[in-house]
């Protein structure tokens, strides 16, 4: 049987645009089942979360939206519009923080705080950055960007800084400004 040869072009062309578009369609489908949706395990608006232990409040966060990632293999937890947060130490003393956008990972205890952070402790003390970081678990602050600490002795600004969450232990790199000293011997 001797078929025209345009008769097999046709059929081999239409053969490889079926087999073409069949394969498309299949690697599209292996796509969709690779592919997991990045989305929150939950999400609330107007949240106001009271942290305790042993009964005694230990912090207060309050922020607009909260989104919960902890169906994640590394959970962590968003506030995209900014959170408000009071942290109390054992006399009640409080620390007020506040920043544009945070996000809190579980699995590591660090908090990083960004856009506009501003800490404030109950003795006047005032640290600005633009991004910071809090161990919860040490309950320690750092940053290597650039800030502004305001207390009763004066006004500095450096690049680096961390310190504990009172404002008692201060460790500071690359600094400026004019700061009051009891020490003559400095």
């Amino acid at each position: 049987m001797n078929l025209p040869k345009r008769y097999i072009i046709n059929v081999v062309t239409v053969f490889a645009v079926t087999l073409f578009f069949g394969c498309e369609s299949n690697f599209k489908d292996v796509q969709k089942i690779n592919f997991s949706e990045f989305v929150p395990g939950s999400d609330a608006d107007t949240v106001n979360i009271k942290y305790t232990d042993s009964g005694r409040i230990t912090g207060v966060l309050i922020s607009p939206k909260m989104l919960d990632y902890s169906n994640l293999d590394f959970p962590f937890t968003e506030f995209p519009k900014g959170l408000d947060v009071t942290l109390y130490d054992k006399k009640q003393k409080r620390t007020f923080i506040r920043s544009n956008y945070a996000v809190s990972y579980k699995t590591t205890g660090i908090i990083d705080l960004q856009g506009k952070v501003k800490i404030t402790s109950e003795a006047g003390q005032v640290l600005e950055t633009e991004q910071l970081y809090f161990d919860q678990k040490n309950e320690w602050f750092y940053t290597e960007r650039k800030f502004k600490l305001t207390d009763a002795k004066g006004v500095s600004y450096g690049q680096g800084i961390d310190f504990s969450k009172d404002f008692k232990v201060i460790n500071s790199q690359r600094i400026s400004g004019e700061i009051e000293s009891n020490d003559d011997k400095l």
